[in-house]
């Protein structure tokens, strides 16, 4: 079991922006955007609901429980 997201394919398919883009509209660095989409780092709460917010989606639209 481990957190999986869904940032790629909301980048890729809703925005089209590359990660650079994406992070900036995010108002996050790319060095984070990039770990959390990779999904290398979960990322703190405050930086999981400024994205949510960002996206306006719910956090547990973007981020996941994988079995």
């Amino acid at each position: 079991m481990g957190v999986k997201n869904k940032l790629k394919e909301i980048r890729m398919k809703e925005y089209m922006m590359n990660q650079t883009e994406f992070a900036g509209f995010l108002g996050i660095k790319r060095s984070t955007y990039n770990s959390l989409e990779l999904g290398k780092v979960q990322g703190n709460i405050e930086t999981l609901l400024i994205i949510a917010k960002a996206l306006n989606r719910k956090v547990d639209d973007i981020w996941y429980l994988e079995d």
